[in-house]
């Protein structure tokens, strides 16, 4: 008797990405994709996510048998820890080392300011609990954790009434012993606990407790987003056996939603992650090369500089705050469509950090009743009489130019000079580009990078207005504008795969190598990493991953000795020399005869997901576009005519010429003087200076 095989189900893949203003999502099922924007729901994330859920499943047939797997990319760890709005937290440290983050480093990044405030720590003078117990750098037991101190800490913890505890003591990457025995006492007293030789295995004090503090501040709220929306999905969804919700992490792969709830310090940067995922895929198709990412959103800029792959980082600080966990090396600005603009008791326009949001967003949107640069926008005509998501959302244009009408009655009493409305909207938008030039600036010439040779990729619902303007000022040559840009970082998150990531200090010397010789790693090294690759693949083999689909990369953190910092190379025979022209690259030089060591070993994990086809149309003829109408708008200080295209009825070989305006469901594009616009075979809408 023949035995007939079960049909493979289909798999529907949800693309959700949450940002200040709108909830995107990108469905893919079967050979179709959607693309759609729901406004977000600040105070109850999870419900824009279940709206815009029931949104998807209508406008899909024959779902009831699909594997459904959602890929979330999320502010609510960014936004508790922006807003201070964590949990009661209690930090437990090896004894006399509690104040060790708030001495922090001596570094000021401000030198000559005399009036610096530092942030605040997280974790309170009472609530920080010293251990009496002692281990030494070589992982011996200088003095032992007795019960009675373990009793002692547990009865402290429980008058003190904390949320969450974070535990980090002094040397515990190397002997876990004294962590995981404090671990077990704290159990009974039912609140989360973060543990540093779990979240960080890793040397520097400072920035390894101040990462599991992090970590232990946010863990309560994220965990309860995460349950609820979970509960929420199981509700909406018929196979809730066949349902997986994965959550983007700041260094550019996702993890399932039970590690993030545990380890929601990995989410940080969640949702900007997506969009250079999806930036790098796009650019590799388009064969552009190295890019600068440009994503403006309703709330704030984030952008990264790309040469040849999106680098990571373990020297990131949020709000002022270390997180050295890995994350995208991204950069963000308080400049988005809703930041507000105004005068300052100075007299000067401001425009931002802060920002209308969702609630109530800006005047155009209906509710608002404060200037912001997407009312500027509409006062310009750079929407071209529409609305928002094709006409979905209409644009009150009485409302905009009343609040822009009260702002150049500042402008002109701050500079005693008559100001209209359109010279105060062209003046927010000038301000509002210096910001996102400076951020530019910042991961490029900064950096030692010259922008002129690399190509824009611009997203995000607002970037396509500025993106032009600023790639002028930098003498960037390209921008690139993709399919659906207002919701690339949904696109994103389905374009990543599922990373974990593993370190350990070593702390090893590699002796100068004589000529001619090639320096050999330790063998400590290998055992090292057979032992992180074997709980590697056990993670990875627990999240559905077979061993053909699993990718190990090793990497090296290595510094001259003597040095305070490291640069991260690939674990191979050719490591020592990779790290000497790593070094000459980032910093202008290298020492060839001087000794190197290796501070710690890392090793990227990577489940290998099935991603969203971009489709690409390899034959087509170039044609010079018709115009759909054209629509009258502010360019420098003039009124100008501008023609308008739908971007759907823009093929592959289309080109055309400026000023023009291209619209499309949630993002427009400003095509100014100076600049010529294409389609390419993959749907990318190109810009090229003249």
């Amino acid at each position: 008797m023949t035995r007939r095989s079960r049909p493979i189900p289909q798999q529907l893949r949800i693309g959700v990405d949450t940002g200040g203003t709108f909830t995107d999502f990108i469905v893919a099922f079967k050979h179709h994709q959607i693309s759609f924007k729901i406004p977000s729901t600040p105070r109850a994330p999870a419900q824009a996510i279940l709206t815009g859920l029931d949104y998807a499943l209508d406008q899909l047939d024959q779902i009831e048998d699909a594997q459904t797997e959602i890929v979330h990319g999320t502010t609510v760890a960014t936004n508790a820890l922006l807003e201070r709005k964590g949990a009661r937290t209690a930090l437990v440290t090896t004894a006399g080392f509690e104040d060790v983050i708030e001495i922090g480093r001596q570094a000021r990044p401000d030198l000559y300011n005399l009036s610096v405030v530092r942030p605040a720590p997280l974790v309170p003078t009472e609530l920080r609990f010293g251990v009496k117990e002692r281990i030494a750098a070589d992982a011996s037991v200088i003095q032992s954790l007795t019960q009675r101190e373990l009793a002692a800490l547990v009865k402290k913890l429980k008058l003190a009434e904390v949320e969450s505890i974070a535990v980090s003591l002094l040397f515990s990457f190397a002997n876990a012993d004294h962590e995981k025995r404090i671990a077990d006492a704290l159990e009974p007293l039912g609140v989360p606990v973060s543990v540093s030789h779990k979240i960080l295995p890793e040397y520097r004090e400072f920035e390894r407790t101040s990462t599991v503090v992090i970590n232990a501040y946010l863990a309560p709220k994220v965990s309860h987003y995460l349950s609820e929306l979970t509960e929420g999905l199981k509700r909406k969804l018929r196979r809730q056996d066949e349902t997986r919700l994965r959550i983007m992490q700041s260094s550019g792969g996702s993890i399932s939603a039970e590690i993030a709830a545990r380890e929601p310090v990995r989410t940080i940067l969640s949702g900007p992650a997506g969009g250079v995922v999806a930036a790098m895929r796009v650019a590799e198709l388009a064969d552009i090369g190295d890019i600068i990412t440009f994503d403006m959103g309703g709330t704030s800029t984030d952008v990264a500089l790309c040469k040849g792959e999106a680098r990571t980082t373990n020297e990131a600080q949020i709000t002022g705050l270390p997180v050295a966990v890995p994350v995208l090396d991204i950069h963000t600005v308080g400049a988005g469509g809703g930041s507000i603009a105004y005068v300052d008791e100075g007299g000067a326009l401001r425009v931002g950090p802060e920002s209308a949001g969702a609630d109530p967003g800006p005047a155009c949107y209906g509710f608002g009743t404060r200037p912001t640069v997407t009312d500027a926008n509409l006062v310009l005509g750079r929407f071209a009489g529409g609305g928002l998501l094709a006409g979905e959302m209409a644009l009150d244009e009485f409302r905009a130019a009343a609040v822009l009408d009260r702002l150049a009655e500042d402008m002109s009493r701050a500079s005693s000079k008559l100001v209209t409305r359109e010279a105060a909207a062209l003046g927010v938008i000038r301000v509002a580009n210096a910001n996102m030039e400076q951020a530019l600036r910042l991961v490029s010439v900064e950096r030692g990078h010259d922008p002129r040779r690399f190509s824009m990729v611009s997203f995000g619902g607002a970037g396509g207005l500025h993106a032009a303007a600023l790639a002028s000022a930098l003498k960037i040559p390209r921008v690139l504008i993709p399919s659906f840009p207002g919701a690339f970082s949904a696109l994103g998150v389905l374009l990543a795969d599922v990373v974990k990531d593993y370190s350990r200090t070593v702390m090893l010397t590699i002796e100068t190598a004589k000529s001619g010789d090639q320096s050999k790693l330790p063998r400590r090294i290998e055992r090292e990493f057979a032992a992180m690759e074997k709980l590697a693949k056990a993670d990875l083999r627990a999240e559905g991953f077979a061993p053909e689909q699993t990718n190990l990369v090793r990497l090296l953190a290595m510094r001259y000795r003597g040095q305070s910092f490291e640069l991260e190379v690939t674990a191979d025979a050719d490591a020592v020399s990779q790290f000497h022209q790593t070094h000459r690259e980032r910093y202008g030089h290298a020492d060839e005869h001087r000794a190197v060591e290796i501070v710690s070993i890392r090793l990227r994990a990577i489940g290998v997901t099935d991603k969203p086809k971009l489709k690409q149309e390899k034959s087509f003829r170039r044609y010079k576009a018709k115009p759909d109408r054209e629509t009258l708008i502010w360019l420098g200080d003039k009124r100008r005519k501008a023609a308008v295209f739908d971007r759907e009825n823009l093929l592959p070989g289309a080109y055309f010429a400026a000023p023009a305006i291209v619209v499309e469901y949630g993002s427009t594009t400003l095509v100014p003087n100076g600049w010529r616009a294409s389609v390419d075979g993959w749907q990318n809408l190109t810009l090229e200076s003249n």
